[in-house]
């Protein structure tokens, strides 16, 4: 989304503990997440002699969840978990909240917000989840789908920003940079 809107960002990977904390709201769990990887990364830079990159960099993170009902639903752990996922947000809806982190190293700013949107489901039969858990897709995406990957045509509809559902809600980020 960035390359499309004119932005060629440097893409680091952050390796954090992705585990989900508790006694949070859903909203709050998210931008913890991206904060920690914003953070993760703005020490990375920091600390990296070699890099121009320290002096003014701005830092964008992201962690997306799906929450149905109080349960937030991150990347399944396995076939049994994806199955499990997708069994209760069968003919239903959820929400898709993306946290977002963004680090200007040179004015130390920090800015969080999370993005929510409403996500619904069709009602699709026990073969075409059996198929799609089979595949290699739902293991790396919260709540074990992408909208825009081959899930798409069991999603009826949805209420609020695509880009947030993909994981990035593009529209917000621009606003501050």
């Amino acid at each position: 989304m960035m390359k499309n809107n004119g932005y060629e960002p440097e893409i680091i990977p952050a390796h954090v503990d992705e585990e989900i904390l508790i006694n949070m709201s859903c909203e709050s769990a998210a931008m913890a997440m991206a904060l920690k990887k914003a953070a993760y990364i703005a020490e990375q830079i920091s600390t990296d002699e070699s890099s121009d990159s320290n002096d003014g960099a701005v830092i964008i993170a992201a962690d997306t969840i799906v929450v149905y009902g109080d349960e937030i639903m991150g990347k399944p752990v396995d076939q049994d978990d994806a199955y499990r996922m997708l069994s209760k947000l069968r003919n239903n809806y959820h929400q898709v909240m993306t946290g977002v982190a963004i680090i200007d190293t040179s004015k130390k700013l920090k800015i969080c917000f999370c993005d929510t949107t409403s996500v619904y489901f069709k009602d699709y039969t026990e073969e075409e989840l059996l198929a799609y858990v089979k595949t290699s897709e739902p293991y790396d995406k919260a709540g074990g789908y992408a909208i825009q990957g081959t899930f798409s045509k069991y999603i009826d509809h949805f209420e609020g920003d695509y880009d947030n559902v993909v994981g990035f809600p593009w529209y917000r980020v621009k606003e501050y940079l």
